[in-house]
């Protein structure tokens, strides 16, 4: 396949910010994109990518996290879907780390739902339902966010919650808070 030449919000003219278009159907072209976006996820690397990110104007996503956190040889779970939809949230939200490929060197510290249900369909057009949990369930979140010209930097909380990291001269990483003073560059 294919590695595709990721957006970023520092580039004129991007998509990152508007809607992306109803998948008509699963055809031919629609898994190519898909299995180009799984390479150019993990050549990035990444555990997420949205077509718009990729600069198409599709609701199409692909997802990739470890099929068990605790243990790291139990392999990895690939979702490769097109219309995904939100369609049952938990109500309790909890906070952690994001970061996105379109938003090079940037994190924050993101309030997302627990568990999700998201109805979408799978490669081969069939409709799927996909019922996800803490890690994988703030994955889907953030890509779908993608779909709705939505990032990540606009569900933090403040100012306080959007860092870079740096090593530390112990080699462990250490946040380093956003200087409010600067703009932003994708707001």
């Amino acid at each position: 396949m294919a590695i595709l030449r990721i957006v970023t919000v520092q580039q004129e003219g991007h998509i990152l910010r508007s809607p992306a278009a109803e998948a008509a159907r699963a055809d031919g072209k629609a898994r190519r994109l898909l299995e180009d976006m799984i390479d150019t996820m993990r050549d990035a690397p990444g555990v997420g990518l949205a077509a718009p990110q990729v600069g198409v104007d599709l609701r199409a996503i692909v997802v990739e996290v470890p099929i068990d956190d605790d243990d790291p040889d139990a392999g990895t779970r690939v979702h490769a879907l097109l219309n995904p939809r939100v369609v049952l949230r938990s109500q309790r939200e909890i906070e952690g780390q994001e970061a996105c490929l379109s938003i090079p060197g940037l994190y924050g510290d993101v309030p997302r739902h627990e568990a999700l249900t998201v109805h979408a369909l799978d490669r081969d057009g069939l409709t799927v339902e996909i019922e996800c949990f803490g890690y994988e369930a703030r994955v889907f979140q953030h890509e779908i966010d993608h779909l709705d010209g939505v990032l990540f930097i606009d569900r933090v909380t403040g100012f306080d919650k959007i860092y870079t990291l740096s090593e530390d001269e112990d080699g462990d990483f250490i946040k380093v808070p956003y200087d409010p003073t600067m703009a932003l560059p994708f707001r």
